[in-house]
């Protein structure tokens, strides 16, 4: 039996959190204070979830943090997770997970083939500066440009396709970077993608006035070269554009001016083992929790498929009844 809420949306996608330990500090997210708060589960845990997941419909699974490649043993959890097929399938290579990883980058350089090999699928680096200076205020991590940009142009090399660059954009920080990073896509061959700033850091500091919309993203890059935009499934987070000339693609993810929740296809699992049916929900479903009760992989699916109809409908941003989700993002997984 296949995934399904409530309204109606089918669930294909899963975000696994495999730490909430992070390596970066940066300002939209952390108070730079605070750790890890939940700690991390076995991976031999998450690959059981996973499995389960699978047999119910789950057809891309991306692993988040915190930052996962502080995790020793990633690698190997990666190949045990590509061996997954989805139930009932041909045997054939449309019955592979789609397995991605979203990443800091800053370990990246060197870890790029070896998940390759593992069978990664692709990887998505958060960067949200281009100039080295102005990349340091926001992570508060010296030095760090390097790695990252070594980190980019490996997974490039390694074939993690496609390649996508994330910004979160923050007015006052990094609004100043639209257009290089417009430049920067045409340059090194990758997808950038923009966020739209979400109530979702440590600080609980948001406003909408911070938030630089889809609206003035479009309006700032055709100063720089026109946009083409590219059709995108209806269940995909980004609106996509292409350069006039055909070189260079970016994105924009509009969760806070254009919400895309009416067809989310997404759930969460923390790095505690909690699911998570929103990136704003007040409350936590313990997964884990039935595991150590000793729950058969029966049980489990049955408690996921309840979890699930729970989802909710949209999120609230902006509105007066909007209350902020349980945990901040470095402690959900993106």
């Amino acid at each position: 039996m296949l995934l399904r809420d409530k309204f109606g949306r089918y669930i294909t996608d899963l975000r696994i959190s495999i730490t909430d330990r992070c390596n970066y500090k940066c300002v939209y997210c952390r108070t730079g204070n605070e750790g890890a708060l939940y700690g991390d589960l076995p991976f031999a845990d998450y690959l059981r979830m996973a499995r389960v997941l699978v047999a119910l419909g789950i057809t891309k699974i991306r692993l988040t943090g915190g930052e996962p490649l502080l995790r020793k043993g990633v690698i190997d959890f990666v190949r045990e997770l590509s061996q997954l097929r989805r139930p009932n399938g041909s045997g054939n290579s449309a019955d592979v997970l789609d397995i991605a990883l979203t990443t800091n980058g800053h370990l990246l350089a060197d870890l790029a083939q070896p998940l390759k090999s593992a069978g990664l699928s692709r990887v998505t680096v958060s960067m949200d500066a281009v100039d080295p200076d102005r990349f340091t205020r926001i992570t508060r991590v010296p030095g760090g440009f390097d790695h990252v940009l070594a980190g980019i142009r490996a997974a490039r090399r390694a074939g993690l396709w496609p390649l996508k660059v994330n910004c979160v954009l923050m007015r006052g920080f990094n609004e100043d970077q639209i257009i290089p990073f417009g430049m920067f896509a045409r340059e090194e061959g990758v997808i950038v993608r923009f966020i739209e700033f979400m109530p979702l850091e440590e600080e609980r500091t948001w406003s909408p006035a911070t938030v630089v919309t889809l609206d003035e993203i479009l309006s700032r890059m055709a100063e720089y070269r026109p946009l083409v935009e590219i059709p995108h499934a209806r269940s995909e987070t980004a609106r996509r554009y292409r350069f006039d000339d055909g070189i260079g693609e970016i994105g924009i993810i509009a969760p806070v001016s254009h919400p895309f929740c009416g067809h989310c296809s997404r759930i969460r699992i923390t790095s505690d083992g909690k699911i998570r049916t929103c990136l704003f929900s007040v409350w936590d479903h313990d997964l884990h929790a039935q595991m150590q009760r000793g729950a058969s992989d029966e049980e489990l699916a049955e408690f996921i498929q309840g979890v699930v109809l729970k989802k909710e409908e949209r999120h609230h941003i902006g509105e007066p009844d909007f209350v902020p989700a349980s945990r901040t993002m470095v402690h959900i997984g993106g």
